[in-house]
């Protein structure tokens, strides 16, 4: 469970009242039970049979049971879970229509649940479990993947995990057997799924191509030496058969695919409001985000003219030497923040994991071998490591950990951003914050003053790839203009036209719906929260301790840590009609 320090009343107590509940249930009487809720149901019964049949479902807010919402969202969970075993009966259309019920059904008691009287911590979590199911139907109303993104097959392969290293035994053996038997009819699944091509979009065809073209997701097995299990080698030569076909699908009907591949700013807007629970419209998220954009190109100006007269930052030029300076600055960082109070650092919150993390994290990973080219944030990285390493050490990997000590059935566990990119904005959007805090905080101090430029240039890219994202979700913008765009306007020209880093950018523009403006805008609402509680409490606020109640509300949406916190109730207004 997450450490919280019971002299901070306020925060003990938020924390707990939802774990309470699991724990503390009142033995009653039935029959008195009876007795008390029975002019309930009769006076809901009149009102039922008095009312008009357009009725709406506010008469039926009835349940004011918190027990039910944690059992509720229990529910409609496992409805998110895709067994590895059954993907392709995951991804049929009846099994589809069948979820997309299932989670209507859902949506409807959540409406019928009557939270006027319960605190505000539980109406948040409350509104978590909306937003949930909300991005769940934003997927199957709005996304669509399996009917309009030919990219998303690729990622789901259906290969256990259990399975993906040589060498096997025989229980692993039979799972990747199996597996290799399922992928010629999984990618069938998909070409039926995609069959009214024009519902399909292009560029998304694009990114398959590329992929099966660049970067086979089978590369790694027909890599290994399958010689020892005669077995797999037709199963495996089947299998990319299967891909082989698919690409060549692809390209001859692409041609046909004109859905776009941004969902259009009333999508859009629906999902800030519905999914995210972020209080800004796409045109507000846009006048922040070019503000932002102004405002760290001034400041990494002002940076340069500053540094006119010093050397430039060497970049590390061997892995050795990246590695001895990456730890140092990994391990610098936490000592920093303990000496200067910055937040309470609990006992797990180690680097150790991390750097194992590290080792095996994409191409540049500690045990990779040194890169003869490096792409954009590694170039800035090999030169300043900190700014990178806060933005994923003391961001991610810390709010993962914390996570991972929290078993709250809401809030708890919440790996990553959540199901649907809910808490995004929270996640990308304090990281990103970190990197420019932490410096001035003074951890950039004793380093070179062209260190802090870095701070800047990274800063800048995020805001060029937040303007991507609202352009083409807005379909101002195709993949080839945002392409083109962020090429044009990186810092130092690091962002390589045509790289995987590119590729990888655009994709999870497109696929992850607002990701990069919130990272953005998610940044300026985390300060605008400081300034918020600052203002509250005048002289008695105390960064640390602001800090730690920050991270105990847990990784959800910055508009609900607000709300919790200060009380506030203005941008919560503008999310619930």
């Amino acid at each position: 469970m997450v450490t919280i320090s019971k002299s901070n009343k306020v925060l003990y107590s938020y924390y707990n009242e939802e774990r309470h509940l699991l724990f503390v249930t009142p033995k009653k009487d039935k029959k008195m039970k009876l007795v008390r809720i029975m002019p309930i149901i009769i006076c809901w019964l009149l009102t039922i049979s008095c009312a008009p049949k357009t009725a709406s479902v506010e008469i039926l807010k009835t349940n004011t049971n918190y027990l039910e919402l944690i059992a509720l969202f229990k529910e409609f969970r496992k409805l998110q879970e895709v067994p590895s075993d059954k993907r392709i009966l995951y991804y049929t259309s009846d099994a589809i229509a069948k979820r997309w019920k299932k989670l209507r059904d859902y949506q409807h008691q959540l409406q019928t649940f009557n939270i006027s009287e319960w605190t505000v911590s539980k109406k948040v979590n409350y509104h978590l479990v909306r937003a949930e199911m909300n991005g769940m139907e934003f997927n199957h109303r709005v996304l669509r993947p399996w009917s309009r993104n030919p990219n998303f097959y690729l990622n789901r392969i259906p290969l256990p995990e259990e399975a993906m290293k040589f060498p096997l035994d025989d229980t692993e053996l039979d799972y990747l057997a199996q597996g290799l038997k399922d992928i010629p009819a999984f990618f069938e699944q998909a070409m039926e799924n995609m069959k009214e091509l024009s519902r399909v979009s292009g560029d998304f065809a694009s990114f398959a191509i590329h992929n099966l073209e660049h970067n086979n997701p089978l590369k790694w097995l027909s890599d290994q030496d399958a010689s020892q299990y005669p077995g797999l080698e037709p199963l495996i030569k089947a299998s990319n058969d299967a891909l082989d076909h698919y690409l060549h699908w692809l390209k001859e009907n692409q041609y046909l695919m004109k859905e776009p591949p941004g969902v259009g700013k009333d999508h859009y807007n629906w999902a800030l409001k519905n999914v995210y629970l972020f209080p800004y419209t796409w045109q507000e998220c846009l006048s922040i985000v070019e503000l932002e954009d102004n405002r760290v190109i001034t400041f990494r100006e002002l940076e340069k003219n500053r540094n006119r007269k010093l050397p430039l930052l060497k970049p590390d030029t061997s892995q050795e030497q990246y590695i001895k300076r990456y730890t140092q600055t990994i391990n610098g960082v936490i000592t920093f923040i303990k000496e200067n109070e910055i937040f309470t650092v609990q006992e797990y919150l180690v680097p150790e994991a991390y750097i194992a993390e590290e080792k095996s994290r994409g191409p540049y990973g500690l045990d990779k071998p040194w890169p003869n080219k490096h792409d954009y944030f590694f170039n800035f990285s090999l030169r300043e490591p900190m700014m990178l390493e806060t933005h994923e050490m003391i961001g991610h990997h810390f709010d993962l950990l914390r996570a991972l000590h929290d078993d709250r059935p809401i809030r708890g566990y919440r790996l990553h951003e959540g199901p649907y990119h809910v808490s995004v904005a929270r996640l990308e959007g304090f990281a990103f914050a970190l990197e420019e805090l932490m410096m001035h905080a003074g951890y950039l101090d004793e380093q070179s003053a062209r260190s802090r430029e870095i701070t800047y240039n990274q800063a800048a890219f995020r805001t060029v790839r937040a303007i991507s994202d609202l352009r083409m979700h807005n379909l101002d913008w195709s993949l080839d203009d945002a392409m083109k765009y962020c090429v044009r306007n990186a810092p130092n020209g690091h962002l390589l036209a045509g790289s995987p880093h590119l590729w990888h950018e655009m994709h999870s523009t497109l696929t992850m719906v607002g990701w990069h403006m919130q990272m953005v805008v998610g940044k300026v609402q985390f300060m605008k929260l400081l300034g918020d509680r600052s203002h509250q409490l005048g002289d008695d606020f105390v960064l640390k301790e602001f800090m730690d109640e920050y991270f105990a509300a847990g990784v959800i949406p910055t508009s609900l840590i607000r709300w919790e916190m200060t009380g506030m109730t203005d941008e919560i207004e503008r999310l619930v009609d």
